[in-house]
């Protein structure tokens, strides 16, 4: 196995295009509703698979028809799901995505079986197994979110693992809190720029990476969306343009650029095209509905690369 993926898996159902939302009472139609796999273990792992890498996916879901989903979408593609706990007190999460006309959404969302997730649920020996531990969707994992998480990164350097981390928005305002802990022990950050200006109180990118780097993280890779994204370390500095794409649909967009980041590392390529790789790949995936769908195979991406624009170009 190359990369395990511990976090959050979530069933999203996706509605397109929400011009407007309905008053109370009111029914407002949309031309698509479907059922994708979601959640940033999931769509990592997936896009993972899809781009060629061998991955499995540590999390819990729910003993119910989501959950029977989300493992079923999971062996399709390859993923190795003997991490996923399932879990007798609480449903699968689940997300509703309004996606808007431009791509851009809005969500509603059940925390469900991802809050009922706990460190002893994480199988280590399977974790050992990777090349790569990465934590997808910490800050909405109240059973490992913070100190917990910080334990099974260190659990995982002392196994020889490289560790890679991932956020997502936290209603809750705990931020750095949460994420101090485990700064030491994480070798990539790759969080969107605004959880990653929300954790560290900095706006610029370049003031957001200083800080983390301060914190002992080795390489920090921001999305930064419409401006690409921004990739440093203690000697390197890249701001990439992102590829010029028509947008159907950002969900997991983010999760998918993460997945190409990885698979460059596992390349042994350089971050330039390590940040490019994630770029594409994160870019593909807008051009279809579902967190997923659009991500291509490593080959087909990087004739996807040749070929089109990115924005400063």
């Amino acid at each position: 196995m190359q990369v395990a993926c511990l976090g959050i898996m979530v069933a999203d159902v996706v509605a397109r295009p929400v011009v407007e939302l309905p008053e109370r009472g009111r029914l407002t139609l949309v031309d698509k509703m479907e059922l994708h796999t979601g959640g940033c273990a999931t769509n990592t792992g997936i896009s993972l698979a899809k781009l060629g890498m061998d991955v499995g996916v540590l999390g819990a879901v729910g003993e119910d028809g989501f959950g029977e989903f989300i493992v079923h979408e999971l062996n399709r593609h390859r993923v190795d799901s003997r991490g996923v706990r399932r879990k007798s007190d609480a449903n699968t999460s689940a997300t509703m995505a309004m996606v808007e006309p431009d791509g851009e959404r809005r969500f509603l969302h059940y925390l469900g079986a991802n809050g009922k997730l706990v460190q002893a649920d994480v199988d280590m020996e399977i974790v050992a197994e990777a090349e790569i531990l990465h934590i997808a969707g910490a800050l909405v994992m109240p059973g490992i979110d913070g100190e917990p998480t910080a334990a099974i990164l260190r659990q995982a350097k002392d196994l020889g693992l490289t560790t890679s981390f991932d956020t997502v928005w936290d209603a809750r305002g705990r931020w750095m809190e949460m994420v101090e802990p485990c700064l030491p022990f994480i070798d990539v950050m790759l969080p969107s720029l605004a959880e990653a200006q929300m954790i560290t109180g900095k706006d610029r990118p370049e003031d957001v990476a200083r800080v983390f780097i301060d914190h002992g993280v080795g390489i920090v890779g921001l999305k930064m969306g419409e401006q690409g994204s921004y990739v440093r370390t203690e000697d390197v500095e890249l701001r990439l343009p992102p590829y010029v794409v028509e947008a159907v649909d950002a969900t997991g967009a983010g999760d998918a650029f993460v997945a190409g980041f990885l698979a460059g590392l596992l390349q042994g390529w350089d971050l330039e095209r390590t940040g490019r790789l994630a770029n594409a790949v994160g870019a593909l995936c807008v051009t279809a509905m579902g967190a997923v769908t659009g991500v291509r195979s490593l080959e087909e991406t990087l004739r996807f690369m040749e070929v089109t624009p990115t924005r400063a170009g």
